[in-house]
């Protein structure tokens, strides 16, 4: 067979093969482009119910009423705060327990709130006034809602006298917080007499004052009932044992009158005598997020 009759008889029959080849490129290359755009769709859904999951996680921990951590964030973040500094006490013994501390904020006055602006109203001012509370702590710290008009602030990697400081700093925001106005005419100076609303803080700290989350909300509370009975508009340190556990089991350990405010008899909307920011409250380990 001559060379132009093999090259024609190769050419007839590769071309059934270069057909072939030609259809199977185009549905790899379809194919291919099919399992992309199923990829594409499967991670957009994936990002979608992540973040779906994250809204829910956030709805599930969020008070409804206020906006702030509920209850259950806080038993949560508390446990983890106390694992936390046992690891680094365990860690670096050395260094001495890594403080903690915890305030329990109980605002009075809102009976009268309710009697003057109803229910509903009450309310936006507990939310006004719970996400003002919020803008005084660190992003490290936890302002959650106890119960009632009661909050709790969780203080990573504070000491007794930071907590002090946070503690003065909330009772003052409480007391000259301006209410919210739903009048039309001119809206009522209220600053001789404040807004009518007062804080009371208990104040615990780890490990002075407890070990575990239940005993330090203990002492935080019988701390609060302290500034409670002495009037509130003010905070009170945890009693602790002491070493010997004599009759006088208890005693105050922050050798404090109860109050730094220098506003008892006088204005009530008069600042703090120091003024404290949110980098200063954690003391030599602070560490802001």
């Amino acid at each position: 067979m001559s060379t132009p009759l093999l090259v024609q008889a190769l050419a007839v029959l590769s071309a059934p093969a270069l057909a072939g080849a030609t259809l199977l490129g185009w549905r790899l290359r379809r194919g291919e482009r099919a399992a992309a755009d199923r990829e594409a769709r499967l991670r957009e859904r994936a990002a979608e119910l992540e973040e779906r999951c994250a809204e829910l996680e956030r709805t599930a921990s969020c008070d409804p009423l206020t906006g702030v951590w509920n209850y259950r964030h806080l038993q949560l973040t508390l446990d983890r705060e106390i694992e936390r500094a046992r690891r680094a006490d365990q860690a670096e013994p050395q260094d001495g327990p890594r403080p903690l501390a915890v305030l329990l904020l109980e605002i009075a006055g809102f009976e009268a709130v309710i009697a003057e602006h109803g229910r509903a109203r009450a309310n936006a001012i507990l939310r006004d006034l719970a996400q003002r509370l919020g803008m005084e702590i660190r992003r490290s710290d936890t302002l959650g809602r106890y119960s009632g008009e009661e909050f709790l602030i969780v203080l990573p990697d504070t000491g007794a006298e930071g907590a002090a400081q946070v503690a003065e700093r909330l009772v003052w925001s409480v007391r000259r917080h301006l209410l919210l106005d739903w009048s039309s005419g001119a809206r009522e100076d209220r600053r001789p007499h404040g807004n009518g609303l007062t804080a009371a803080v208990g104040l615990a700290v780890l490990p002075e004052d407890g070990t575990h989350a239940a005993v330090l909300l203990r002492a935080a509370d019988r701390a609060l009932a302290a500034a409670r009975a002495a009037g509130g508009d003010r905070w009170h340190r945890a009693f602790s044992p002491r070493p010997d556990g004599g009759p006088d089991a208890e005693r105050d350990r922050s050798e404090k009158p109860g109050s730094l405010s220098p506003c008892v008899g006088g204005d009530p909307l008069s600042p703090p005598a120091t003024a404290h920011t949110p980098a200063t409250v954690a003391g030599p380990r602070d560490v802001l997020s």
